[in-house]
């Protein structure tokens, strides 16, 4: 077998990309969106239809130019969202809008709507993730949402403080950055790499890893944005890992054999105290963390960036 195949049996791989033809290729059993993904995908002309069924829908729902604007843009993401469906057997993640980060009633109000779109569509609510923020609002958003049955995938994830916030608001998934925390500290400590042992993001997930298997924690962890295939690897034995296309195709072409590095058994022996946490241990914990507070602010502005991005070309489409 080859190293997908492998990672396969230890881990549920998913697909991190808005291009249903790359998803067909390796067979994910879930795929994840961002906004960046989705402003990418629609730019490219297989993807235009999709859009234009957005706008027609947006022109439909909407009185003023704002009005239609939002609930076409909704509706691309959904659209998106319902294709990839058609391709994996399990789930999809539909990001909220980054701009909503710091709003805890405009997140629940927008997932409910992406989610009513969905369900209109046909599609069981539990074949959705509706993805967050890791801000202390993000997190209370999603207690509330997950209380009514709509599961949460908490993304631009650094530190254990929000891994730990996460799993207090029952989160169905968290999405812990490895790539994004080893760009930091590359550019931080003046390196070139990292043996793959000792890569910051690397060890960032093994960390969450080990105190939620400790702690008997369900909250599902799926290590996301990965700079190499080593960190990949690094991970084998992670609830679910997502991976670009390019890394899934080199994965796929590379032979040897991949061990299991994260064990849920090894987890549980390890001497770990409980954290409890409160929004002033949250806010707390993350300010000690100079990566964990630039990464999730840098975050936020790029994904609220293409979100502006896909607005502009929804506008200019109407």
């Amino acid at each position: 077998m080859n190293k997908l195949e492998q990672l396969k049996a230890l881990t549920v791989i998913v697909a991190d990309t808005g291009e249903f033809e790359e998803i067909k290729k390796y067979h994910p059993t879930d795929a994840t969106t961002n906004p960046s993904l989705i402003f990418a995908a629609s730019t490219m002309a297989e993807y235009q239809p999709l859009i234009k069924e957005a706008i027609a829908y947006g022109k439909k729902q909407g009185k003023t130019r704002v009005e239609q604007v939002e609930h076409a843009l909704d509706k691309a993401f959904v659209n998106f969202g319902l294709e990839i469906l058609k391709i994996v057997p399990g789930r999809v993640s539909t990001e909220v809008d980054a701009r909503l980060s710091f709003d805890v009633e405009g997140s629940v109000h927008k997932a409910k709507t992406l989610i009513a779109l969905y369900e209109a569509a046909g599609i069981d609510r539990k074949r959705v993730l509706i993805k967050l923020a890791s801000t202390w609002e993000g997190i209370q958003a999603c207690a509330q949402l997950e209380k009514e049955g709509i599961h949460c995938n908490m993304t631009l994830m650094f530190s254990l403080a929000q891994a730990i916030g996460s799993a207090d608001a029952k989160a169905t998934l968290i999405s812990p950055f490895v790539g994004r925390i080893l760009d930091w500290y590359k550019k931080h400590e003046g390196k070139d790499a990292y043996l793959p042992a000792q890569d910051p993001g690397v060890l960032s997930v093994r960390e969450i890893y080990n105190y939620y298997k400790k702690m008997g924690i369900k909250t599902q962890i799926m290590g996301a944005s990965f700079r190499n295939a080593d960190e990949i690897l690094e991970l084998a034995g992670c609830d679910l890992l997502t991976i670009a296309p390019k890394l899934l195709e080199e994965l796929q072409k590379a032979q040897g054999p991949v061990p299991r590095k994260l064990d849920p058994d090894s987890a549980k022996k390890l001497e770990l105290k409980k954290i409890s946490m409160d929004e002033k241990t949250f806010r707390y914990m993350l300010n000690e963390n100079a990566m964990a507070i630039e990464k999730l602010s840098e975050g936020i502005r790029n994904f609220a960036k293409d979100v502006v991005k896909l607005e502009k070309m929804i506008e200019g489409m109407l």
